[in-house]
């Protein structure tokens, strides 16, 4: 039996026409040349890039000069939280997160605060949602940065960020989104939502690894300070050589994103039911993480009973699924930990993805092999 991929929300695979595309710019017959370049092959690679900002761009309808090229998610979460952190700590030096963020938004949130920040942890609700009473409470006077996730990366939980935006913009602080989850699941408008500055990746939506992007509000403009120096590329904000057939890669997934978003989430929504309906008719019983109506329906969290995840994967070595979130350090996830689970619970959870090639053969599979195995470990 060939490996079934249900690992969607750590990586996809990469688009055919995504492939196609990047092919395009690496080898000699193509616009290999250095974008910075004046000549013509660099200008033809240039030309791309730009074709390709406005792909970005057009999926959370940003301008083009909004969008700033990164590494992925991790280092536009960086230049985010540590950009903003220290362009505006002569307003203050308090920020605000949600204590199941991702790591890459934690550990600069860490690093801040061994650096002369003031750094306060929203608590998530059992559901994943936080509270806008809670943050209302946190706000000081002092308060220059509020980061905050749209769609938890191993919960699928959307956080209502209408509300906090509102408060945010009306006393002038700066708004960090991690949208790495959310693209191209659900609908972005940073032109109808005061977010200042938004983290996006290529690898969540059937692009490249190695390439994401920062949105960086230019009305009413809003600055970073770079945190990677070298040359003026990017406005200044982000040096280095920009990799063509990356951010070609990119905008291609985005562009398709951006196409086939309502088919796909209506599909994946079909697929979720239809494997929880498996596992029900197998004879499992199961307990969801999670806010059972605000979620996207590519991720479920889920435990049978207290039965360790770690051993129930041992017993399926063809079933590519996760534990929790593939960033994580070693030990059990912070986000199940922060939304109330025990210990015990938390090791018993299993993260499921769907994306764009699951089919309902594959996931019929998947619940018949569940079954199998959670009948083999109970009578050891």
């Amino acid at each position: 039996m060939s490996a079934i991929y249900l690992d969607y929300a750590a990586t996809t695979p990469v688009d055919p026409q995504v492939i196609a595309a990047m092919t395009n710019y690496l080898g000699q017959d193509g616009a290999f040349g250095n974008p910075h370049s004046s000549h013509i092959l660099g200008q033809a690679a240039k030309i791309a890039i730009e074709s390709a900002r406005d792909q970005v761009a057009s999926l959370i309808k940003a301008t083009a000069n909004e969008i700033i090229w990164t590494s992925g998610a991790t280092e536009a979460n960086n230049l985010a939280i540590k950009g903003a952190a220290m362009m505006y700590q002569g307003r203050g030096k308090h920020i605000i997160t949600v204590s199941s963020e991702h790591h890459s938004v934690l550990s600069p949130c860490q690093y801040l605060a061994k650096n002369g920040f003031s750094l306060s942890y929203l608590p998530p609700k059992p559901d994943g949602l936080i509270s806008c009473a809670d943050f209302t409470e946190c706000l000081r006077e002092d308060t220059i940065l509020v980061s905050i996730m749209l769609v938890n990366n191993e919960l699928g939980t959307i956080q209502d960020l209408a509300n906090i935006a509102a408060i945010t913009s009306q006393r002038g602080i700066i708004l960090h989104v991690d949208a790495a989850q959310a693209a191209g699941k659900l609908a972005i408008d940073v032109s109808a939502m005061p977010i200042d500055l938004l983290s996006l990746c290529a690898h969540k939506i059937y692009g490249p690894k190695g390439i994401g992007a920062l949105y960086l509000r230019r009305k009413p403009r809003v600055n970073v300070v770079a945190q990677l120096h070298g040359g003026d590329q990017e406005q200044g904000l982000r040096a280095g050589t920009l990799a063509t057939h990356q951010i070609v890669g990119m905008g291609v997934a985005c562009a398709l994103a951006q196409q086939l978003m309502a088919t796909e989430v209506a599909r994946i929504k079909q697929l979720r039911n239809y494997f929880l309906t498996c596992l029900i008719n197998s004879g499992l019983d199961y307990v969801v993480h999670g806010h059972s109506g605000q979620t996207v329906p590519h991720i479920v969290n889920l435990r049978f009973g207290t039965r360790p995840a770690s051993l129930l994967l041992n017993m399926l070595p063809q079933l590519a699924i996760a534990q929790g979130s593939a960033c994580q350090h070693q030990g059990q996830s912070q986000v199940l930990r922060a939304i109330g689970l025990t210990s015990q619970e938390a090791a018993a959870a299993l993260r499921i993805s769907f994306g764009r090639f699951t089919t309902q053969q594959e996931l019929a599979i998947v619940a018949r092999q569940l079954q199998i195995a959670v009948s083999k470990l109970d009578q050891l």
